[in-house]
This record gives C-alpha cells, sequence and structure tokens, in this order.
C-alpha cells in the first residue's frame, strides 16, 4: 500500500538535522480522513496523499517534485497528471527506502543527514515520462516498496496542474468512465442553434453514481480537461499574476496564495511589490475570451442556442463525479453554423411609395436601379415605430449609414447606370415597418415636412370637465392637420400607448366618430409655426387618447405622438 511519506523523510531532502522520524497516518488509518480535510496539511507540500487529487501551481522552467512512499511490495499504483494551460513535462521515478524509512521497523531511524545522503546517492529508476498538454496516467498492477518521486515542469509559461494518485485504483475509480464510443456528435444544426449529443457514461448508467454533464463551447479549439476550461476562464483572476520567484512577496500575494501574511515579516522589508490595478485590468481584458460552459445535470442530449451565423465553434463534453467533483472529457467536436438565408432585393420602383416589414434584429435589401440618366437622387424614408439603421451604397461604395427615427430625406448626385442598394437593419427591441420611396425626381415631396418636436401638448389650467385644449407645431410648408380621440379606461397604460405608435397607421384607419378636426396650417417665421384645437363634447373625469396626423400633398400621413389627457372629474 502507499502512505504519506512521513514528514521527516520529507525535511530529508531539504534539512540536515537530526530528528526522530515521524510516522504520518497511512490510508487505512481513521486519521487520514480528518488531515485530508485540514487544506493546510497539504498545501504547498511535497506529499501526495493517497485517494485524493491535489493541485498545484507551476512557475515557468522551475521544476516540482511530490513524492509518496509504498510500504509494501506488490501494491496496484496509479497516478494520473491533468495539465491546464500549457504542456507539461513530467518524470515518475523510483528510489529503495533506507532501511527503516518507511516507519515500519522495529528499531529507531536512522539520523536524517544519512538518510539523505543514501537517497541523493540513488539516482532512482525511471518508470514513466511524458511531455504535451494531455490527460496522461501511469498504471501498474503490482509496484515494489520504496520511495516515489513525481517531478514536473513547465517549459511554456506559468500553470495549473492536478495530480492524483492511489494504490487501490479498482476499487477507487474517482474519474467517469467513458462509454465505447466516447465521441460527441452533432445531431442537428442550424443558423443559431447547434444540437448535440453523446453516450452516457458507464459510470451513471452502470454503476449508478452520480453524474452530471458540462458542455463547454468556444471559437478557438477543443479542451483536454476541465481543469483547462476552469483555467480559460479564470485567466484574468489576480491568481494568474503570480510573482516570479526572487522577487518580494506581498501581502496581495500571500493572500491569493493561500497564505496568512506575517505583518511584521512586512515591516521589516524595505520593498514591497504591489500589482498594478491597471496593469491587472490590461491583462484581464486582453485575456478574456469567449467561451461558455454549461452543467446541464445527467443529460445526454443538449441544444446549444444564441450562436452567430457562419461561425465555427468548438464543442466538448466532460463527465463530472459530483461525488469527487473529479472529470473525464469525452473526443471534442466542431462545428459550422449554417450561414444567414440570402434575402432577395426588393425592386424599388422610381416615385413609388415601398411599404417595407423588418424582423427584430433582422434586415432587409433594397435595389434602386434608375432607368434614365439623372441628376440626383432621392429616398424618402419614413420609420414608423423603433429606430432603424439604414445603409446606402452606389456600385458597392458605401454613401451613408447612420440610425434614423420619424420622416428623413437623402440627397446624392446622380450617376450614369448607377445601381443604389439600401440595407435596413432592425431594432434590438421589436420589429420595424418602415415606408420608402426612391425618386430621380425632386419637385414633388412624398412624405409631409415634420418639425423636430411631434409632441402634443396638453395646457392643464385649460382643462375642464368636458374638454382640453392641446397644442402642436407645425412648420413652413401648409399642411393638412386633423385631429382624432379616443376614451380609453382610466388604467390605460404607457405600454398600452406605445403599441399604437405605429406613425403610418393613416386616419384611414380610424373610426369616424373619433374624428374630431382637420384643418390647414402653416407659418412662414418658423418659431411661430405654432396651432391650438380645443377638444370638446367630452365626458366628466374620463380618459382620452389624443391624435394629430399631418397629411402631405401625395396623400401620405405621419402621425404626431400620441397624447394622454383626462378631463376634470368635477367643475
Amino acid at each position: 500500500m502507499m502512505t504519506f511519506l512521513p514528514s521527516a523523510v520529507i525535511m530529508l531532502l531539504a534539512l540536515s538535522v537530526f530528528v526522530k522520524a515521524q510516522k504520518l497516518p497511512t490510508r487505512d488509518e481513521e486519521l487520514f480522513q480528518m488531515q485530508l480535510e485540514d487544506k493546510s496539511l497539504f498545501h504547498d507540500s511535497s506529499v501526495i496523499p493517497d485517494g485524493a487529487e491535489i493541485g498545484g501551481y507551476l512557475f515557468r522552467d522551475n521544476p516540482k517534485r511530490y513524492y509518496f512512499v509504498v510500504e509494501e511490495d506488490n501494491t496496484p499504483l496509479a497516478v494520473t497528471v491533468t495539465p491546464c494551460d500549457a504542456p507539461l513535462e513530467w518524470r515518475l521515478s523510483l528510489q529503495e527506502l533506507p532501511e527503516d524509512a518507511s516507519g515500519e521497523g522495529s528499531g529507531d531511524p536512522e539520523p536524517l543527514d544519512q538518510q539523505k545522503q543514501q537517497i541523493i546517492n540513488e539516482e532512482g529508476t525511471e518508470l514513466f515520462s511524458y511531455k504535451g498538454n494531455d490527460v496522461e496516467s501511469f498504471v501498474a498492477s503490482s509496484s515494489p516498496s520504496g520511495l516515489y518521486q513525481l517531478e514536473l515542469i513547465s517549459t511554456e509559461k506559468d500553470t495549473h496542474f492536478k495530480v492524483y494518485a492511489t494504490t487501490t485504483p479498482e476499487s477507487d475509480q474517482p474519474y467517469p468512465e467513458l462509454p465505447y464510443d466516447p465521441r460527441i456528435d452533432v445531431t442537428s444544426l442550424g443558423r443559431t442553434t447547434v444540437t448535440l449529443a453523446w453516450k452516457p457514461s458507464p459510470t451513471a448508467s452502470l454503476l449508478k453514481q452520480p453524474v452530471q454533464y458540462c458542455v463547454v463551447l468556444n471559437k478557438e479549439h477543443n479542451f483536454k480537461s476541465l481543469c483547462a476550461v476552469e483555467a480559460k476562464i479564470n485567466a484574468d483572476d489576480a491568481f494568474m499574476m503570480a510573482p516570479k520567484p526572487g522577487l518580494d512577496f506581498s501581502p496581495f500575494d500571500f493572500a491569493h496564495f493561500g497564505f496568512t501574511a506575517d505583518d511584521d515579516s512586512v515591516r521589516d522589508r524595505s520593498i514591497v511589490t504591489k500589482p498594478s490595478t491597471k496593469l491587472v485590468r490590461q491583462l484581464a481584458a486582453k485575456q478574456k475570451v469567449d467561451l461558455q460552459r454549461m452543467c446541464i445535470g445527467n443529460k445526454n442530449i443538449f441544444t446549444v442556442s444564441d450562436l452567430k451565423p457562419d461561425t465555427q465553434y468548438y464543442f466538448d463534453v466532460f463527465a463530472v463525479n459530483t461525488l469527487t467533483n473529479m472529470s473525464t472529457a469525452y473526443v471534442g467536436t466542431f462545428a459550422k453554423t449554417k450561414e444567414e438565408a440570402k434575402q432577395k432585393n426588393v425592386e424599388l420602383k422610381d416615385g413609388k411609395v415601398t411599404d417595407v416589414f423588418v424582423k427584430r434584429k433582422g434586415a432587409k435589401f433594397l435595389r434602386f436601379a434608375p432607368v434614365s440618366s439623372h441628376q440626383k437622387v432621392a429616398f424618402y424614408v419614413h420609420s414608423c415605430l423603433d429606430a432603424v439603421q439604414i445603409q446606402i451604397r452606389r456600385d458597392g461604395k458605401l454613401l451613408l449609414s447612420q440610425n434614423i427615427e420619424g420622416v428623413r430625406q437623402f440627397q446624392f448626385r446622380g450617376k450614369p447606370k448607377a445601381k443604389y442598394l439600401l440595407r435596413l437593419k432592425g431594432s434590438k427591441k421589436s420589429a420595424s415597418v418602415l415606408k420608402l420611396l426612391a425618386s430621380t425626381k425632386l419637385n414633388k415631396q412624398p412624405f409631409p415636412s415634420l418639425p423636430q418636436d411631434t409632441r402634443i401638448k396638453a395646457f392643464d389650467k385649460l382643462r375642464t370637465c368636458s374638454s382640453v385644449t392641446v397644442a402642436w407645431l407645425g412648420t413652413q410648408d401648409r399642411n393638412k392637420f386633423c385631429v382624432y380621440k379616443k376614451e380609453v379606461d382610466d388604467n390605460y397604460t404607457e405600454d398600452q400607448k406605445k403599441r399604437e405608435q405605429n406613425q403610418c397607421m393613416g386616419p384611414d384607419t380610424r373610426k369616424k366618430s373619433e374624428k374630431v378636426i382637420c384643418k390647414y396650417f402653416h407659418s412662414q417665421n418658423i418659431h411661430k409655426a405654432v396651432t391650438t384645437e380645443t377638444i370638446k363634447g367630452l365626458l366628466p373625469g374620463k380618459s382620452y387618447l389624443l391624435d394629430v396626423y399631418v397629411i402631405g400633398h401625395g396623400g401620405h400621413s405621419v402621425k404626431y405622438q400620441s397624447k394622454l389627457v383626462k378631463t376634470r372629474k368635477f367643475c
């Protein structure tokens, strides 16, 4: 069986003093579990406990050594090393123990300096070596007794790793088993979704141990361990900015490495190294990656959604034993989402209004190819609901790109045989409705001109039990204005009002009974282009929704922002 290396044997590698060997508890003793829970016993220690996974950290080009003792011959042995965020080189070797070093002898142990000399003089027998970033194991059904040394080194960068060793590999089985076919299948592929399926782990289906599956996706590469995933996710943590050997440690460093800083020792130092907050932010921004991890319970079919079209993703699945929190990776896969459906261009006819509907977050393409030579071309756009983004290109060259609301007009110099392509992109909030007209004849405006402010103002002091007085702005162009009213419930909300804010819905959609008045109005002085109207015949204490429509020469109308008013209840 394997035991902890006695603390005296551990210390003989660094000390040259005479003390008696101290026997730490073996795996079979009750004290093992209690000491295993004491994190300080194994933190940054060279001891590998039997049957427990430990984590460690390597500085680049600085090897680290771990030790354990196998006390009896013909003992099964398994050692597993998991690299996290960089490839590792590791080597397992065996040295015979000095007499009585295991603590099983009847007499007193030899002095430590003699034991140390015996071990150092023995180069040991190499049992196994590996270089790479795979999760790799050394497994032997029968191992000789002796002192085992595990040496690890990272030549690329500072990195995390995990080590697991056991003398009872048949009964332990802390890592979930993989099925006979450990591949991940892509069963469905869409523009923004990918459905994955995999065979369940025998640890769950046969041994009935609790196993959950974690799905990981990213755009860079597949991962070989969940440890590697966690290291990538936490790459912007301050822990990753570990101080280099030889530099002073500050309280910041000790706090992140699990030690409590000694205030007196800090005060004695003339230099205390403190990491730059700006540097931490810069490294965090640089190292942040587009990576998602989702643990989904015991399901073995999962659909990943909200992906980008025409994009390649890498998918990994990890089976996690929820009792041990140790995991095994399935064979990762990758898939490319489908392209956006190519939309047909809507052909615009010269001088005719076209109604356009754009889905939420969607896009619509329109094409205008004037049949005759022209000096100028104009595009009139009326965004009826939320703001939309418009791009206009002429023969592939970008002329315009901006967000628009309400009624807008864009004019460009003409070009023989030019072809114009318009791209309308919907908002993230809701679908968009537009009216659009392209024309090479600029003598008539299809939509009425609007003031910058299309609100309706209500005068509270002029409010009575049967009437309200409102005002709105006009322009220098003579236009027709029609006022409509509709009685609404007292609990009528702003959300309900917003749903009725489609500016392209004209007076022809209203009931005749809702019409109040139509009148023409304009002013050559833009600062005096204001008109008022008193709406009578209302009921006391009732709420009304008021709308003003301005109608242009071509018959197209635009609605001002609706106004909710309420008559007085008592007069």
